[in-house]
């Protein structure tokens, strides 16, 4: 994916190959690898609720990544609540 930002032209086209990878790969898949990549021994009492609370944070990940915004849009380089 490279280090697309979302300021490059070819950002969108980034986040539409995303959303396909989203497709390819499963919630405990992803978990599963990024603990053998991490070298994260998860105990198997904990293996369900950890997948559990990765496909929560995928559901509010897609609606993040889903909220329309407009193509000309500033990156405010300050958080002001």
């Amino acid at each position: 994916m490279g280090n697309a930002h979302p300021t490059d032209g070819n950002y969108r086209e980034v986040l539409d190959k995303s959303k396909s990878m989203d497709e390819k790969i499963s919630v405990a898949e992803y978990v599963e690898q990024m603990a053998m990549l991490l070298d994260l021994q998860l105990k198997p009492e904990h293996r369900t609720g950890v997948i559990e609370n990765f496909g929560r944070i995928k559901a509010i990940a897609r609606l993040v990544n889903e909220f329309p915004l407009p193509d000309n849009i500033e990156i405010s380089p300050i958080f002001e609540p």
